[in-house]
């Protein structure tokens, strides 16, 4: 299960940004928080116990963490629902601040700018159609890029692999 960056964004509490290339744990990011839910599942006798713990912690950081000003969220939501084949001109636009400010306060708030976030949807997507089966310069046409070798790159700077590897994978 992965996060999305509005979420990830609450839940941490900080801009991942701030946590760009570091490891950080924890304990770290919410002190005596992340002690006291460690003791309390640590203690628990059940793994249901211990699902109902961290499910009412996540929640109560989800509705006091800090929230995607709705422009950044609803460009992530075009990126995504665009499958990451938009403008950052249009992105900008969309939410009527100069491209300059949009990459400023999405980058500030994701920790991506509006092209790298919309580059790995895009790369998501082809990735998920490779490993489904999907013919390499087929999926290359249906998700955007200029041609194979333009994904073979991508697959190659996001995976370490190539294609072929990355649809066994």
């Amino acid at each position: 299960m992965g996060l999305s960056p509005g979420a990830a964004y609450t839940l941490l509490g900080v801009s991942p940004r701030e946590l760009e290339g570091a490891v950080v744990g924890l304990e770290d990011l919410w002190g005596r928080e992340e002690r006291q839910l460690r003791e309390r599942v640590a203690a628990a006798t059940a793994w249901e116990e211990r699902f109902t713990l961290v499910g009412g912690f996540l929640a109560r950081r989800a509705a006091q963490g800090p929230a995607m000003t709705p422009e950044v969220a609803g460009v992530w939501d075009r990126i995504v629902a665009h499958g990451g084949r938009v403008r950052v001109d249009d992105l900008a636009g969309s939410c009527g601040w100069s491209r300059k400010r949009l990459w400023s306060r999405f980058r500030a708030q994701t920790g991506l700018t509006p092209k790298r976030a919309a580059m790995l949807v895009r790369f998501d997507r082809a990735a998920r159609a490779l490993r489904a089966g999907g013919n390499a310069a087929d999926v290359a046409l249906a998700h955007g890029y200029a041609d194979q070798s333009h994904l073979h790159r991508d697959v190659l700077a996001f995976a370490g692999c190539t294609p072929g590897a990355l649809a066994g994978i």
